[in-house]
């Protein structure tokens, strides 16, 4: 399998919107800010002056194996990725720089368990019955070389309490103690590998399946069904991404067809706690207004994420 290493840096529901307390967390920790770390241009460490970094670049946010393997499966590159993902973390966190929350630990209250990592990863509970945290520390168990990959096996390995109940992951450390654990793995590059594989496996593909199949390939579409699949769940009820997709016409027009898809779901976007309102409603129409501004392509975009971007968490 491919690497899915980053060099820098969510049935199946994202649930609300997370709150800012782990980007908190990172700002006021030197140890583990990485943004920090990455924007620095110049420290004094034991009074030795370190030379300015090279400016950051989408691509230096992306390992080269991640990158092939997004080109050849989505046809998108790091701009257009680092653009997607800047859209979907702006209503998740609040915060463009998506890379701050690989290690992301969070029980928001929406009765879905905790919500981890860049696309939202759930454990489950009474509003999540088929969460995809489990994929996700399976994948994990797998990338550091279990012959037979399991949950049990990822939570052994990471020094962590539970186990599955049906398709739930109760955990049965405390908060504080699971949260910390999960923190802890910003920079292990096998837990991006595996978080990369995940959110790939359980959302990407199927976005990118459901664009293609109806001739559609441009950036900004299959990130407005890669966002909705994550926030509202890619299969099952008609306000998942293919419940959507099913009311949004049949038109072979992109523009037309996305114009009802985001009408369609800005009507229950803010409902069963995707979101909580009014930011949902701000979220389709980060994407919708760069439709009409006809920023498809998500290429040399950075003014127009800016302005779409620029609106106020509730």
């Amino acid at each position: 399998m491919l690497s899915f290493a980053l060099l820098s840096s969510i049935v199946a529901f994202s649930g609300a919107v997370q709150t800012k307390a782990y980007a908190e967390l990172l700002d006021n920790d030197a140890d583990t800010n990485v943004t920090q770390t990455l924007t620095l241009t110049e420290r004094q460490t034991n009074g030795q002056e370190i030379a300015p970094m090279a400016a950051e670049t989408p691509e230096s946010k992306f390992s080269p194996q991640t990158l092939q393997f997004l080109k050849t499966n989505t046809g998108l590159d790091a701009e257009q990725w680092d653009n997607i993902m800047k859209l979907v973390n702006k209503p998740e966190q609040d915060d463009l720089n998506w890379t701050k929350y690989y290690g992301y630990c969070e029980n928001i209250d929406d009765d879905r368990g905790y919500t981890i990592g860049i696309f939202g990863a759930t454990t489950g509970g009474p509003n999540d019955q088929g969460p995809d945290a489990p994929a996700l520390f399976k994948e994990y168990d797998r990338i550091k070389g279990a012959s037979n990959p399991s949950v049990e096996g990822a939570l052994k390995r990471l020094g962590i309490n539970g186990k599955m109940k049906g398709s739930i992951l109760v955990i049965s450390d405390s908060n504080s103690t699971f949260v910390k654990k999960i923190n802890s793995l910003q920079n292990d590059s096998a837990w991006r590998e595996a978080m990369w594989r995940t959110f790939y496996n359980v959302y990407i593909k199927y976005s990118v399946d459901q664009a293609k199949n109806r001739g559609f390939n441009t950036a900004l579409t299959i990130g407005s069904f890669v966002d909705t699949a994550l926030n509202q769940g890619a299969t099952g009820g008609s306000n998942s991404l293919q419940g959507l997709l099913s009311k949004s016409g049949t038109s072979k027009d992109e523009k037309t067809f996305m114009t009802k898809f985001y009408a369609e779901r800005t009507k229950v976007v803010d409902t069963n706690q995707y979101n909580t309102p009014p930011n949902g409603k701000n979220r389709v129409k980060q994407w919708s207004t760069l439709l009409s501004m006809g920023e498809t392509d998500l290429k040399n975009a950075d003014a127009a994420i800016k302005q779409v971007t620029n609106w106020k968490m509730k």
